[in-house]
């Protein structure tokens, strides 16, 4: 059950900005009443892209609803644990976030998705911003195996931590699924040890 090697993601980016942004801005509670994940995606930050009638309001993932990486600012992903949060941006099509910081529970229920999240100097996300703005809809790359995000002529370095790094590089990301992989030497590890 070999999973997808994550070396770089390219693709759209949205700019979401703001610090301390936290699950319950990127996935509202209401909206957690599902015992699957199933359908999250048109969720994720509902409130800050829908008006009370279900309306769009300007928002760059309503302007972009094809973004694959979500730059923003700093210890995003704070608040309560929910995992359902990180599936909203996963099911929404986000592979990829780019911030200054995460909360850490966020951070390790994105990963084992395979979202690589890293992390970008206020300076380098600022020229990110910058980027974007001046370009909609032109694509980037966030590339894992040499810790950089791409974007036109130019480069910036990010970091994430190497046992992650290496996870998503070598498709090791889902733990579950590395178990379930792995359970023919499990299940004989149990009977050698009982």
């Amino acid at each position: 059950m070999a999973l997808e090697k994550i070396t770089a993601v390219s693709g759209v980016p949205a700019f979401v900005a703001g610090d301390d942004i936290d699950t319950d801005r990127i996935i509202p509670a209401r909206f957690l009443k599902s015992i699957t994940f199933d359908g999250l995606g048109e969720f994720a930050f509902y409130d800050e892209r829908k008006n009370d009638d279900g309306s769009d309001k300007p928002h760059p993932l309503n302007a972009l609803p094809h973004a694959k990486i979500l730059v923003t600012g700093m210890n995003f992903g704070c608040g309560s644990s929910r995992e359902h949060a990180p599936q909203a941006l996963w099911r929404r099509g986000i592979r990829a976030v780019i911030a200054g910081s995460f909360a850490e529970i966020f951070f390790g229920n994105s990963t084992t998705l395979g979202v690589a999240c890293v992390c970008a100097t206020r300076e380098n996300l600022a020229k990110i911003e910058a980027w974007i703005a001046a370009n909609p809809n032109a694509e980037m790359t966030v590339d894992i195996e040499n810790l950089c995000v791409r974007f036109g002529n130019e480069s910036v370095p990010v970091t994430l931590p190497d046992a992650v790094r290496r996870a998503l590089i070598d498709g090791r990301w889902d733990p579950i699924a590395d178990l379930l992989e792995n359970s023919e030497k499990i299940n004989a590890l149990a009977k050698k040890v009982a």
